[in-house]
């Protein structure tokens, strides 16, 4: 008695199964990476991560009219970086400003060791869909700050919280974090200088803007 060999499978059927496979993964693939966009947005919302802060010019605020319907308390944080040896703290813990008016707000930074560091702050803003009607008029982080051993210094950021800030945002939290620019001064600390941010990094066209005092 003859073994019964089975067929062997159709050739082109098994093609259009496997690019039936391959389709519905790409659309599974493409669908979650499009979900992750208004997940992202959820993310920095609540973090603060990405509510990157902007830069006008002093006579663009200078006309911008004052909303004196409402007030915005603004909080100010302030931390280093790993490798970044300072004291680095904000002067005053909030403040309330009318949307389009101008303020100034002081953070001071004190060298901890018996070597020159130079520092960069980078600023946030928390929630992080305020960021962009957060602007920076003068700013000690427009420019990379250099401390000698034990010094001191008074820095102050000249900023205003634009009208166009939805109503429901009553608080807005300004937060800047010192990273130490010098690699191996960083190392020699505890820490990295890979993330550092250059001078001017916030605004290419405002590499002429230096903090009052700096």
């Amino acid at each position: 008695m003859k073994t019964r060999t089975p067929a062997m499978p159709d050739r082109a059927a098994r093609n259009r199964r496997t690019a039936l496979k391959l389709a519905v993964a790409t659309l599974a693939m493409f669908g979650f990476g499009y979900a992750l966009v208004p997940l992202y947005e959820v993310f920095c919302d609540i973090t603060g991560l990405n509510g990157k802060t902007g830069v006008v010019e002093a006579k663009v605020a200078e006309a911008v009219p004052v909303d004196e319907s409402r007030w915005v308390t603004v909080e100010f944080t302030g931390s280093v970086h790993q490798g970044m040896p300072w004291e680095f703290r904000p002067e005053q813990l909030r403040m309330r400003v009318r949307p389009g008016e101008t303020a100034v707000a002081y953070y001071s930074a004190r060298n901890r060791t018996n070597e020159t560091i130079v520092g960069q702050a980078v600023p946030s803003v928390t929630p992080g869909r305020a960021g962009a009607h957060f602007k920076k008029i003068e700013c000690f982080c427009f420019t990379q700050q250099t401390l000698k051993p034990g010094e001191e210094r008074r820095m102050p950021v000249q900023f205003m919280v634009q009208p166009s800030l939805a109503r429901d945002m009553r608080t807005v939290t300004l937060s800047y974090t010192f990273f130490n620019t010098d690699a191996q001064s960083a190392r020699r600390f505890g820490g990295d200088a890979q993330d550092a941010p250059q001078a001017g990094h916030e605004h290419h066209d405002h590499g002429a803007h230096h903090a009052p005092g700096t």
